[in-house]
């Protein structure tokens, strides 16, 4: 085991992927649906109240009496998908998280939405002009690596009809982090393992051309040992749209967050509104 977790203890590559799976993890799965159900936290979807403002500025900005079409992508279990229906939108919604899509087609059933959820990849999707608007939310597109972005950024491109608007969010340098390291033990029903563990956690700052930090839990239990990598990277507005521009949209317009809030150097997001 020693010799396995010093492979750990250095910097990792950028970009390197996680050893256990998170997104379909039988355990960790159910404290992310737990998380995005939760009204008040803002650990995996924003809270509920700003959910509603800014599926309303979205509404505002990309009427469903024009743009009806909608792909919500990283739905989750459908916390947004089922508010743009409501506000007249056809939404498909795609998302890898096996059992945040069988919860969202259990309540477009239950609320009889008519929402069509797709298990998969998004980087993998293969629409061709087939939606009006599609969303990025809750700063999704940063995660990726620039040459997963360019793949998104290339589907999302091919799925928009004409003048259909691409809307996403990133985080800013201003929510960036202090390299450390910490650790703590959990008896059992921690977020990682339902197992009693121990959870070394270290966060990691790039600072060459890209502006990326990794978050790193390596958790231990008695029988298992598995390094989850969560990275993130951060944007300017002007490197934001420099790396959106080249792939063909022919405008932009730029805000704080995507409820519509003004544009702020001083602010901790930025949206962007791109225009095919």
């Amino acid at each position: 085991m020693f010799n396995v977790l010093s492979n750990y203890f250095i910097k990792p590559e950028l970009y390197a992927p996680s050893t256990g799976d998170f997104w379909d993890d039988e355990y960790i799965s159910k404290g992310m649906l737990e998380a995005h159900l939760n009204p008040d936290w803002e650990a995996a979807t924003r809270k509920h109240d700003f959910v509603e403002k800014s599926v309303h500025w979205i509404a505002s900005i990309a009427q469903p009496a024009q743009y009806p079409q909608l792909l919500d992508l990283g739905c989750g279990p459908g916390i947004y998908a089922e508010r743009f229906r409501k506000a007249g939108y056809a939404v498909t919604g795609v998302d890898f998280s096996k059992r945040s899509i069988e919860f969202a087609k259990e309540q477009t059933l239950l609320n009889q939405s008519h929402i069509q959820y797709v298990y998969q990849n998004y980087l993998t999707i293969d629409y061709i002009e087939q939606f009006d608007v599609v969303t990025l939310i809750y700063c999704d597109y940063a995660p990726l690596s620039i040459t997963d972005r360019q793949i998104l950024l290339r589907k999302v491109y091919q799925a928009l009809k004409p003048n259909g608007k691409f809307i996403f969010d990133v985080s800013t340098n201003l929510i960036r982090k202090a390299e450390g390291r910490s650790w703590y033990y959990s008896e059992a029903g921690g977020f990682w393992n339902e197992k009693p563990h121990l959870c070394l956690d270290s966060v990691y700052q790039y600072d060459d051309e890209d502006r990326t930090e990794l978050r790193q839990s390596i958790v231990i239990t008695e029988d298992t040992i598995n390094c989850y990598h969560i990275w993130d990277h951060f944007f300017t507005k002007e490197a934001l749209i420099s790396e959106i521009q080249p792939i063909g949209f022919n405008s932009f317009e730029i805000y704080g967050d995507v409820a519509g809030t003004e544009y702020s150097d001083a602010g901790e997001t930025i949206c962007g509104v791109f225009i095919k």
